[in-house]
Order: C-alpha cells, then structure tokens, then sequence
C-alpha cells in the first residue's frame, strides 16, 4: 500500500490471488488494496486451499499455469462447495482455455499481459452481478418466486430450490436465470443474457446455458424447461 493511503475497510471485498508470479502477486496486491480490496495471496494451489480453509473470499482471481496444481483443477474443486466468482488468468489466449474455464464455473477471463486496471473494472463488474436483486431487482409486474418443474425460483434473492433444496448455481448462471424468470414463456434473445466481460458472447452464453441446464434438466441434451429457440436465443418454460 503506498504511504499515506488508508487501509481497506473491514466491510471491503475480500479478493485472493493466486499467482506463482511472486512479482504480479505483489503488484496486484498493492494495486488492490490501494483501490478499496482487502487482499490475500497465495502462490499455489496448495497454499490457496489453505487460505480457503481459514478465510471468506468475495472474488477468487486465479492464473491458469501454476506447477502443480493449474488453476483449472483448483477452480473445479471451488465449484465443488462454493459460487464466489471467479476470474482466471492466463498467458494463454486460446478459445478453448476461455471455453474451458467457463465450462468448470469461472466468471470471467484475463488474458496477461494486461493492465491493473482492466482487472479492476473486471472484479468491479463480478461483485456488482453478485448481487442479482440489486441489479435485477422484480418490477411491480414481474413475480417474485417463479416455479418450473420441480424447481423454484426467487428473483428477489436470486435463490434456486429444487422442493425443499438449495441448488448451488454460479453467479453468471443466476444472472441469466434471473433475466429468463423475469420474462416468463418469452424468448430472450442471446444478447441479453450476455455478460459485460470480453469473453461474453454467443458461444459462451451458450456454454453457461447447457451449464446451467445439467442443474435443472432430468435430461439435459432434450430440455424441456429452458429450450432454444432457433437462431434467437432461449425461453423458460414455466408451471
């Protein structure tokens, strides 16, 4: 943190960065904390589940090529308990890395080199979407619990329950699902369920769909709740 600068609120994002670069945690950490971001580093995989174990993050921000461990494992074992966003980053600009990452549950994607504060508009965006019933909070008339199947959904908390069940979903799949619930039976357009990162577009709004469909579908390559509309997008059928 640079002199004179106070220290992040305790009510502050709490991010961790996990990078074997010692140089880029360091630099991200200062630039962070001095942008409002409590912030805590990790240099692998090993280190960062022990810094899960004993702390709440709001944001993971994790490089792909790590010895050891990748990002890409450490993210899926993320996934496997939690729906804290998660940006990856990484040296490598293959679509299918970027495919991948969103396949396993990340929110975003950082090509590196980049500049601190692209990565800060980025994490300023994930946090901001966490909150579904700030950003899409119900109109007067739109419903607050929709029902589909054996699922319920409530826009005001952005919560889904399969019966009496919570069903975990990640913060780009509640996203979506919160646009989709709101206009019941219509067809959305891809655009609009589309993200504001870079690596929104038609092909990931379609990989975070059949995401999202493997959670709600007793037989997701033939949907019956949230189907395609060919050449336009996609519609939640509701009870």
């Amino acid at each position: 943190m640079s002199r004179g600068a106070a220290p992040p609120a305790d009510d502050a994002p709490h991010v961790l960065v996990v990078d074997d670069d010692r140089r880029l945690r360091d630099l991200l950490g200062r630039f962070l904390s001095e942008n409002g971001y409590r912030v805590t580093t990790a240099q692998d995989a090993v280190e960062a589940r022990a810094r899960i174990a004993n702390f709440l993050f709001d944001v993971y921000v994790l490089d792909i090529m790590m010895p050891g461990e990748n990002g890409f494992d450490l993210a899926r074992w993320i996934r496997e308990s939690s729906t804290t966003p998660i940006l990856m980053l990484t040296a490598r600009a293959d679509a299918k890395d970027r495919v991948k990452g969103l396949e396993i549950g990340a929110d975003d994607y950082l090509p590196k080199p980049f500049e601190p504060r692209e990565l800060l508009l980025r994490l300023k965006n994930i946090i901001r979407r966490q909150a579904p019933a700030a950003a899409a909070a119900p109109t007067p008339t739109t419903p607050e619990v929709v029902r589909f199947g054996p699922f319920t959904f409530r826009l005001d908390r952005g919560e889904l329950r399969q019966d009496d069940e919570i069903v975990r979903i990640t913060d780009r799949e509640r996203e979506m699902l919160t646009v989709l619930a709101s206009r019941p039976g219509e067809t959305v357009p891809r655009e609009d369920l589309a993200g504001s990162g870079e690596v929104s577009n038609e092909r990931t709004v379609d990989v975070q769909i059949n995401r999202l469909r493997r959670k709600i579908e007793a037989d997701p390559a033939n949907p019956l709740l949230l189907q395609t509309v060919r050449g336009m997008g996609y519609r939640l059928f509701l009870d």
